[in-house]
């Protein structure tokens, strides 16, 4: 299971990164040492570590609950290589939620960024895009909606975004979701259909 691999190996990237700087400053995505020295692993390294435990938790945690549900949508809905558009999607959201940020600063030295929240956004909305109605539990509690759930999530991420601070981009949140419903759709246009005909049938019970 591909999703129970990701969760590993960044858990075990995170925490080496925890208890060494020189990790941290290597792995981290810095826009400025991608433009001029052509760091682009950042892009990469950069999603498999994480501010702190809480950070690293609550991701992991958010993929772990959709990516196990997303990967047995992606083995019904394609016939062959299922796992390589799966393995596609994660690290697409990876790389594509970060170029927002590049362009936005790649002359300024200070800025930093990582996490795996594009990719992790990239999967849950794509759960969302299968399954809309389905309810999502925050905190195990207040089960809503996911398209629901979604919008909410995507609010207090813009707002995060715009506030600042800390080396968590926020903004990758919006950028991962994104390219996870276009990605998605792209390989099944199909899946659009599917999603609009259970909203309609939703709003006219």
């Amino acid at each position: 299971n591909m999703t129970i691999y990701i969760i590993v190996i960044t858990c075990i990237v995170s925490l080496l990164a925890f208890q060494n700087p020189e990790t941290m400053h290597r792995f981290i995505f810095n826009p400025v040492a991608v433009s001029e020295r052509g760091e682009w692993w950042r892009f990469i390294t950069s999603g498999f570590i994480h501010a702190n435990w809480p950070h690293l938790i609550w991701n992991m945690l958010a993929f772990y609950s959709f990516g196990i549900q997303v990967e047995e949508v992606y083995n019904g809905i394609f016939d062959t290589a299922s796992e390589y558009k799966y393995f596609i999607l994660y690290f697409g959201g990876m790389v594509i939620a970060m170029i927002p940020s590049y362009k936005e600063h790649k002359h300024d030295a200070s800025y930093n960024s990582l996490g795996a929240s594009g990719a992790v956004s990239a999967v849950v909305f794509v759960y969302i895009l299968y399954a809309p109605l389905q309810k999502v539990y925050l905190y195990g509690i207040i089960g809503l909606p996911g398209i629901v759930m979604g919008a909410g999530f995507l609010i207090v991420s813009y707002y995060l975004s715009k506030r600042g601070g800390g080396n968590i981009n926020h903004s990758a949140h919006l950028w991962g979701a994104i390219f996870g419903i276009v990605y998605t759709l792209a390989l099944k246009p199909q899946l659009l259909n599917h999603f609009i005909s259970q909203i309609s049938n939703a709003l006219n019970q």
